[in-house]
């Protein structure tokens, strides 16, 4: 399996979730507090001809990663595995009200093989095993919320840069 490279100085277009904290702390917190809210999520994977396959997933944030864990050789794991590209939203909630706003998370899944790593995942955790574990190196953060009743605002972060904000009327 090959291991996606981690952020440094000269690889701009990932980040793992501490970097994007540091970087954009108060659209984190936000980000984190929509995900604290629900237990499942959905996430979108790409099967083997290419198109989307939607799937309900946990997450965890922790020790300044983005983890997401799953069952051994399901359908998004085999998905990841094949290609590591993912979304991930968090669930809306019931009603159309979503305080904090929407919010999506895109970038990469590696997978954790160390078994180190992952014991320590176990530790803090305790999933259901056996189980895979993947690490997220981000490419986009995006939340979108209703300001006054009157703006569609649109907030985006990618590696490597400030938060963009759009208004829409």
């Amino acid at each position: 399996m090959t291991r996606m490279p981690r952020t440094t100085p000269t690889n701009r277009t990932t980040s793992n979730w501490a970097a994007f904290c540091a970087a954009e702390a108060e659209l984190a917190g936000t980000v984190e507090e929509r995900f604290a809210a629900f237990t499942h999520h959905t996430v979108a994977t790409l099967r083997k001809d290419g198109s989307p396959r939607t799937s309900g997933l946990e997450v965890r944030f922790l020790h300044g990663e983005l983890w997401l864990g799953m069952m051994p050789d399901s359908l998004k794991v085999l998905d990841l595995h094949r290609d590591p590209r993912f979304a991930l939203q968090a669930n809306p909630g019931p009603g159309t009200e979503m305080a904090g706003g929407d919010v999506r998370i895109a970038g990469r899944a590696v997978e954790v093989l160390d078994p180190a790593e992952k014991a320590g995942y176990v530790e803090e955790v305790e999933p259901p095993e056996p189980f895979h574990l993947f690490r997220t190196e981000l490419t986009e953060v995006v939340r979108t919320y209703v300001e006054d009743d009157t703006y569609l605002v649109v907030e985006i972060w990618k590696p490597g840069a400030p938060v963009r904000t759009l208004r829409r009327t």
